[in-house]
């Protein structure tokens, strides 16, 4: 059946797909308002060195030089958000911050980077979160964010580094206003909006093919039936109109 006899069918069936066709629309502005709400927040660190460096003077008359912590960067800046980041996604961390197996409520630390490459030579640590409130999603980056500023002293503690000599988890963005995250109820909302089309043409040709099939039947059944002996009427009949013999 080509394009133009579909529609046809989809027209002379008005009666079926129109009522089908504002169900489908009911339904799936009733799968976009009853879908979950999903809220995300992030917020970004950065690591920096002391302003006088990240070495102690060997003579203590001449110093470290002090320099902007903002462009005093080194390769080892990477490489410590790196262990930073492996740290804060443990499962002790979830744990802490209220995040549960196969909950909604779910987390993500990276480098703001998918490229497992840069993984080591960027010295960032964005923290994300999605909670289905937005207070929830709010509150898990901020203990998140506190708990990696802990976890770097931590960190350099027991590695023996010099207190002077500590990185910093400079807060670059704070963690922002939640926001609601609609792409998974609009995808939803077209699924259920896709099928509910389909339903509709399927129930509008199920309509025209009973429908032939009925007319076929009572067609059949207006025509006479041929008898065994070649005409219309049944064997020993006769016409009001036929003669009768004589003898």
């Amino acid at each position: 059946m080509d394009f133009w006899a579909t529609v046809l069918v989809l027209f002379r069936r008005w009666y079926v797909t129109f009522p089908v066709f504002v169900l489908v629309l009911a339904g799936a502005a009733g799968v976009y308002v009853m879908f979950p709400k999903t809220f995300v927040c992030s917020s970004s660190l950065v690591l920096t060195v002391p302003r006088d460096g990240g070495s102690l003077p060997a003579d203590p008359k001449f110093p470290n030089p002090v320099t902007n912590p903002l462009v005093n960067v080194d390769s080892g800046l990477g490489l410590s958000a790196s262990i930073l980041i492996q740290g804060l996604s443990s499962a002790e961390v979830a744990q802490k911050v209220g995040v549960t197996p196969g909950g909604r409520t779910t987390f993500k630390v990276s480098n703001g980077t998918t490229n497992p490459e840069l993984m080591i030579t960027l010295p960032f640590v964005v923290i994300s979160a999605e909670a289905p409130t937005a207070q929830e999603a709010h509150d898990v980056v901020a203990r998140l964010g506190r708990i990696a500023q802990d976890k770097l002293v931590e960190q350099q503690r027991a590695l023996g580094a010099p207190r002077a000599t500590y990185l910093r988890a400079f807060e670059v963005v704070p963690p922002t206003t939640p926001e609601e995250k609609t792409g998974s109820r609009l995808r939803a909302a077209c699924v259920a909006l896709a099928m509910g089309l389909f339903l509709s043409m399927a129930a509008a040709f199920a309509v025209e093919s009973w429908a032939r099939s009925r007319r076929a039947r009572r067609s059949g059944a207006a025509k006479p039936q041929p008898s065994l002996n070649g005409s219309a009427y049944p064997a020993g009949a006769r016409t009001e109109s036929a003669p009768l013999l004589r003898r």
